[in-house]
Order: structure tokens, then sequence, then C-alpha cells
């Protein structure tokens, strides 16, 4: 793992916030964008999605749908950015 990648946020790695071969501005924007909601909905390391005795399972699902959802609505809107490009 680089050490750029080491930094990256939970969201950030989630979107691949790094890989925009195309240099398309609008891929940036999109994939912060979605960063930002998972970040806010699954912590910035991703530990409110802890699992296990004490913890609220029902709600970590919950985080995990939010940022599945978050994932894939991030890649349509690349897609879109990057249509007939």
């Amino acid at each position: 793992m680089s050490e750029n990648e080491q930094q990256l946020t939970f969201g950030e790695k989630a979107v691949g916030l790094t890989f925009n071969p195309s240099a398309i501005e609008e891929v940036d924007e999109i994939k912060k964008a979605a960063a930002a909601f998972i970040d806010a909905v699954c912590g910035a390391k991703g530990e409110k999605l802890k699992f296990g005795p004490g913890e609220d399972n029902e709600a970590s699902s919950m985080r995990k749908l939010a940022q599945r959802a978050s994932q894939e609505a991030q890649m349509w809107g690349v897609k879109a950015a990057t249509w007939g490009k």
C-alpha cells in the first residue's frame, strides 16, 4: 500500500478517490462528495461499522447499506461524467 493510500479516509478508499485516469475534474468532485457522505455515515476510519457484543448491529447494517448505495450512486455519476469522452 502506498503512503498516499494509507492517508485516505474510509470513504475515500471506498470510492477509489485516487483513481481517475481520465483526469476529469467532475469525476474528482463526484468521488469527493460520495467519500464525504460515507465518512459522515460510517466514520473516517469505518469505526461506526462495528458489529459485536454491545453494538447496535441493526444500525451498523443500515450504515453499510448507506455506504453501498453511495458507492453505487458514485459509480453511476462517474459513468455519466465520462460518457462519450
